[in-house]
């Protein structure tokens, strides 16, 4: 008998993935290093560190998120985490004005962390405690709590100083070459007790992939397990934007790349393989952006501009069946 070779593929992506991350990540520390490598390597390890937390927050967070919708087109994003964030930024700035410097990146980390698990729990709660516990009208309100963020942020942005709006304008967009450097340490432990939860719901993503009634009907306690998931997603999102702002679509990518390379329905094969083409976009494209553009261009755009065609093309393909 022949080997299936839908079960042949994530064996064999798996390595093939682990040998390009390993190779990329070597390639970002040592090509055209010069000068004292004991500047050199640990500069650029900790920016190495810090892409890699980013890739793994991102990829973890959307698949987690799809899971639990049951949607490979949904995003934390949809849910308006990112508009969330927004808010808290204009927010804080439009009160407490310069003295929001003195807080600190611990505790403006802290205040976000806490400000989007609560939102996401409140919502989880309020709506799977009637009647109706639907995942898609959560996502609908979820959709309309984005856009009620997104226009009291704008709202506040335009009563605010035009000096303070200039420091506020640097948050709105992701920036994967700057990042807070005093945040690398809390968003790796946040990140390690994430996992650690979440590893033990992993067998638990398969059942929860074939819908609520399936799952329900498996003996999963449905509401208990989504609400957790729904908080780690939420923790997971607010380190990624915590450190290189609002980022849309690139969970989206690498999420259905993974969904494509593997072929397989098993979380065990397809969230690794999410994070290693996370951290492989994200640390070969900043590559691209030093040494080949030499900085004349974004990687933001370039990952924003992939996804959203992405996006587009799965719009498309669900709206042609």
């Amino acid at each position: 008998m022949s080997a299936n070779p839908l079960r042949l593929r994530p064996v064999l992506t798996l390595p093939v993935l682990l040998v390009v991350t390993l190779g990329v990540s070597v390639l970002f520390m040592t090509l055209n290093a010069r000068g004292n490598w004991g500047f050199v390597l640990p500069f650029r390890s900790t920016k190495l560190l810090a892409l890699v937390l980013i890739a793994y927050a991102i990829a973890v967070s959307t698949v987690l998120f799809q899971t639990v919708t049951n949607n490979r087109i949904l995003t934390p994003a949809i849910m308006g985490f990112d508009a969330l964030y927004m808010l808290i930024q204009t927010l804080l700035l439009f009160f407490a004005g310069s003295a929001v410097n003195q807080l600190g990146p611990e505790l403006k980390f802290a205040i976000e962390t806490l400000a989007m698990v609560s939102f996401a729990t409140l919502l989880n709660t309020w709506l799977f405690s009637g009647r109706v516990r639907s995942l898609h009208l959560m996502v609908l309100v979820g959709i309309i709590f984005g856009v009620l963020f997104r226009s009291i942020a704008n709202f506040l942005q335009r009563l605010i100083d035009p000096n303070a709006f200039v420091v506020l304008q640097d948050s709105m967009f992701a920036s994967f070459n700057t990042f807070d450097r005093d945040l690398l340490g809390i968003a790796a432990i946040v990140i390690i007790v994430s996992s650690l939860l979440g590893l033990r719901l992993l067998s638990t993503l398969d059942v929860l992939a074939l819908g609520r009634e399936t799952a329900i009907n498996l003996g999963v306690a449905h509401r208990r397990v989504v609400t957790l998931i729904l908080m780690l997603v939420a923790v997971l999102v607010s380190v990624s934007t915590a450190l290189v702002g609002p980022v849309t679509f690139f969970g989206l990518l690498v999420a259905n790349l993974a969904y494509v390379l593997t072929g397989s329905h098993k979380h065990v094969f397809i969230l690794p393989v999410a994070v290693m083409l996370a951290i492989i976009s994200l640390v070969g494209g900043q590559l691209i952006v030093e040494h080949v553009f030499g900085f004349d261009t974004s990687l933001s755009i370039i990952i924003e501009f992939l996804g959203g065609l992405v996006f587009i093309f799965l719009i498309l393909k669900g709206a042609a069946r």
